[in-house]
């Protein structure tokens, strides 16, 4: 009796367990999937974060070539001779300025004559190439024609500290003039804007200093230098293209390089022009670079 009852109850269980294994869904490609309908968080690409408010509406590439002397430094009296200016402004900015595409839309370059020499190529002075630079800026509506006010906000643009702060504010006093009022302010130093772009901020100066314009080509994944390197123009054009960069990255272009307009050096004498040609031994020999 005990063991009819034993096995009644096994084949219960049996029977029991058949059917709720029939009654379990069967895993199959037909049967729908359970889709999340949840929005996507936020982005962290930055492909979908907002360009930031640019306060300028131009930019003035400048990247001069001058005379130098073996065996000096950066502290020689420089002339320039070569001025070469690439200018961009935006191709996407909104009523409240924000942008990331920058173009070109205009060039100038003159070649010069320093005081050094009397005849390269009849090259124009210093002075000259600065009214028809000023010219340029009118024709482009930055500055006004009869007050030289600027009707534009725009920026100047140098790779390094060098170009402005140093050669320029030395021609100006080789060659009697102030610095003009649309050539004042401070500068967009594009090399710094480089490396704090690529997270390198603390690495000093001394690695700011090295990172010429092949490597900032490269570090940027940009193709290679276009032209003749230490050609003015071409050098301008290749900074015009780091900058363009910079902004596709959303990297905001404010100056970052302080200009003193009254800055002198020890060959400076009491009056404007004046070299204290003592300083430098008649041995050395002037090279166009």
């Amino acid at each position: 009796m005990w063991l009819f009852l034993v096995l009644f109850c096994l084949s219960g269980l049996v029977i029991i367990g058949f059917y709720w294994k029939k009654s379990l869904p069967v895993p199959n490609s037909t049967q729908p999937q359970i889709v999340d309908t949840k929005p996507p968080g936020p982005s962290i690409s930055l492909e979908t974060n907002p360009p930031p408010r640019q306060p300028f509406n131009y930019f003035l590439v400048l990247d001069v070539e001058a005379t130098c002397v073996e065996g000096t430094d950066l502290t020689w009296p420089n002339e320039i001779i070569e001025w070469p200016v690439v200018l961009l402004t935006w191709d996407d900015r909104d009523e409240e300025g924000h942008a990331s595409k920058l173009k070109v839309v205009d060039e100038f370059r003159s070649y010069l004559n320093p005081s050094a020499f009397t005849d390269i190529d009849a090259a124009p002075t210093f002075p000259v190439v600065l009214e028809s630079c000023r010219t340029f800026l009118i024709r482009n509506g930055l500055i006004c024609p009869k007050t030289g006010d600027r009707l534009n906000t725009f920026a100047w643009v140098t790779d390094g500290p060098f170009d402005i702060r140093d050669f320029v504010i030395k021609q100006c006093f080789i060659s009697k003039i102030t610095l003009p009022e649309w050539l004042q302010g401070d500068v967009i130093d594009s090399r710094k804007h480089v490396y704090e772009c690529l997270g390198q901020r603390k690495h000093g100066r001394r690695n700011h200093l090295s990172l010429n314009l092949t490597r900032q080509l490269s570090a940027l994944s940009l193709p290679p230098f276009e032209g003749r390197q230490h050609s003015g123009i071409d050098d301008t054009r290749n900074i015009a293209r780091i900058l363009i960069e910079l902004a596709r990255r959303k990297v905001k272009l404010v100056p970052n390089l302080r200009i003193h307009t009254n800055r002198r050096w020890y060959w400076m004498g009491t009056e404007i022009g004046q070299i204290v040609e003592a300083y430098f031994p008649e041995s050395l020999s002037v090279n166009i670079h």
